[in-house]
């Protein structure tokens, strides 16, 4: 969740790591900091705050500063405040480092610690890394009369040997001037790679504007950097030979391109966004999706008798949009379970189980610990992510990208119809392999591709619902109600209201809202309906009904052309026609502009709201 930026090379590292550090802003944080290497001393500036604050406090930058890390703070353990922010320096005043994820027995190692004369300023499980990284490079290896080659790499290796839990790591020392060290273990890693300079950062958006070619470090590998060189291994000092990639996104993809915010940039790319997630997959003439990373299990999927969906969030919403598809058209058991309760209930993976993981990052730490789970129980595990070499991209068996580009918005948009545009396509493809004709299959995927510019038209209309979302933004409490596959469009459109303009709201199914909650309908509370014409549309005019008998105002999602609908709305918008399948990609885009608006016209900082990061890549 944390961001961390370091740097080694020729230029003066104190602008190269603010500049990253603002690329990095997007994944959520509450302290800024960063330290410099010069003549064997530490220069160590951080800040509560945002990094224009650490910017205003900062010296002039010093060229002779060649080497530095930088880290954007998400509180875990300790408050938000000077002392807790990072990098932290050991009680040495020799080694200093960031760190991205959480130390489970930091209690445990800091009882040690203590007992050993080593005092502690923080209350970060941070400074227990740095201190025992610290601890062992002074004392060095009791167990041996022999001193390590290089003390530095040893010291970091054998901190890690004790430490239990998730990290993302840059680290420094004042005796190694000319010397970066990263390490990871369930926090996302990787290595630029430029012409005799190097950017290891937590996310290829710090990385891009000096560099195309990176590497991405795998759990319990460490690199260490020299001025022109590096080499991997893993923490047991084991050399690992790692090729070098592209980085998938260029600068511009991650610029604002005139637009006010991130967020609704990213709602206007999802048609172009979504024609490239088609592209060269969709085949409407044979009637068939061609997913190549799926190739290989082709078989084992059509053949399967259960298929587990998993994400959190908004990837957990996609998911049941899957789970609904799955069954309607495959005919086969699929079930949505939460990443983050799955791994904890025992749950039963019979032999031939299919298990699809669905993350926008690819780090989000539960999904990755349900895979990790799920496979240790025999099930075959696929991914569908958005970041190209991520750990569930790596980690599962098999996978297919949503291909939508770098995604800054910390509440999720264009993913999210990807997401559910790529679990569209293998419901297709499962169900014309089992049952589902040709001339069918066909008749759906010429429909599918015709999504995209359906979803220009509706943003067309974002003048109209900016003037929805003003007439009820003063309301603290909204329902969102939808049937179907309408209904988890119905909680990532309550999601998204929560998300940035800090208004309560619920998605539910519109069925149940008589069984309880209809108690919280007061007059003049806005409810927001997904009433489309479909196969339950006579049922969705019911609830509207109930709702509207009770004094709450009807915010209607209904299709072009429905005169009766009129009538029972107080505010209408209106998506084109599709098949019942394909809505959710159409209908979460009204809901989506009607977030933004309300959040911008409450005042908050859309791209950033509080308390909340891109990626969760701690537990």
């Amino acid at each position: 969740m944390c961001g961390i930026v370091a740097y080694l090379g020729r230029k003066a590292a104190q602008p190269i790591l603010i500049e990253g550090l603002k690329r990095l802003e997007y994944r959520g944080y509450d302290s800024a900091g960063i330290a410099l290497l010069e003549g064997g001393r530490l220069a160590v500036c951080k800040t509560k705050g945002r990094i224009s604050e650490l910017e205003s406090i900062l010296n002039p930058p010093n060229e002779a500063q060649t080497i530095g890390i930088g880290h954007t703070r998400w509180a875990t353990h300790g408050a938000p405040n000077d002392v807790n922010a990072h990098p932290h320096v050991d009680y040495t005043g020799k080694i200093a480092l960031v760190h991205n994820g959480i130390i489970e027995n930091y209690a445990t190692l800091k009882t040690w610690l203590s007992e050993q004369g080593v005092p502690f300023v923080s209350d970060t499980d941070t400074e227990v890394v740095a201190n025992l990284i610290g601890y062992f490079y002074e004392n060095g290896d009791k167990r041996s009369d022999k001193e390590p080659e290089n003390r530095f790499e040893w010291a970091v290796q054998r901190a890690l040997h004790e430490v239990y839990g998730t990290y993302g790591l840059a680290i420094m020392c004042t005796d190694y001037p000319e010397m970066l060290i990263g390490a990871k273990k369930g926090s996302p890693l990787i290595l630029g790679v430029g012409q005799n300079e190097y950017v290891l950062a937590s996310d290829a958006s710090a990385i891009v504007q000096h560099t195309e070619q990176a590497m991405y470090l795998s759990d319990n590998e460490m690199v260490t950097v020299y001025p022109k060189s590096f080499h991997t291994k893993t923490t047991d000092n084991v050399l690992v030979s790692r090729e070098l990639g592209e980085i998938e996104f260029s600068l511009d993809q991650i610029e604002l391109d005139g637009f006010q915010h991130y967020m609704l940039k990213e709602i206007c790319e999802q048609p172009a966004r979504l024609e490239k997630c088609f592209s060269g997959r969709v085949d409407v003439r044979g009637g068939r999706v061609v997913l190549g990373g799926l190739a290989t299990y082709s078989r084992q999927l059509t053949q399967t008798k259960r298929i587990i969906l998993t994400g959190c969030g908004t990837a957990w919403h996609a998911a049941l949009v899957g789970e609904f598809l799955v069954e309607q058209l495959a005919r086969i058991n699929a079930e949505t379970e939460y990443a983050s309760e799955f791994r904890y209930r025992n749950p039963v993976i019979e032999e031939g189980t299919v298990v699809i993981a669905i993350s926008q990052s690819g780090e989000t730490a539960d999904t990755l610990a349900a895979i990790e789970m799920a496979k240790e129980r025999g099930a075959t595990v696929l991914g569908v992510v958005n970041v190209v070499g991520s750990s569930i991209a790596r980690n599962t068996d098999a996978g297919v990208y949503l291909r939508v580009g770098p995604e800054i918005g910390v509440a999720s948009t264009k993913a999210f119809t990807a997401q559910v545009g790529v679990v569209t396509m293998l419901a297709i493809e499962l169900a014309r392999r089992r049952h589902l004709g040709s001339d069918q299959a066909s008749a759906m995927l010429k429909e599918l591709l015709l999504i995209p510019e359906k979803i220009r038209h509706i943003l067309s209309q974002s003048d109209e619902i900016k003037k929805v979302a003003e007439a009820n933004v003063d309301r603290e409490n909204w329902l969102f109600l939808g049937r179907g596959v309408n209904y988890p469009v119905a909680l990532e459109g309550a999601l998204k209201l929560k998300e940035i303009s800090y208004i309560h709201a619920e998605g539910l199914p519109a069925a149940e809202m008589k069984h309880g909650p209809i108690a919280l309908i007061t007059k003049g509370m806005p409810v927001v309906f997904i009433a489309t014409q479909c196969s339950q549309y006579e049922k969705v005019l019911g609830n509207v009904e109930e709702v509207r008998a009770r004094g709450g105002k009807t915010i209607i999602v209904a299709t072009e052309g429905d005169e009766e609908i009129k009538k029972h709305a107080d505010h209408l918008i209106t998506v084109p026609q599709t098949i019942d399948h394909l809505q959710p990609m159409l209908t979460v885009v009204p809901l989506q502009l009607m977030a933004y608006h309300a959040a911008v016209l409450r005042g908050h900082d859309v791209d950033k709201p509080r308390n909340l990061a891109k990626s969760v890549t701690v537990e």
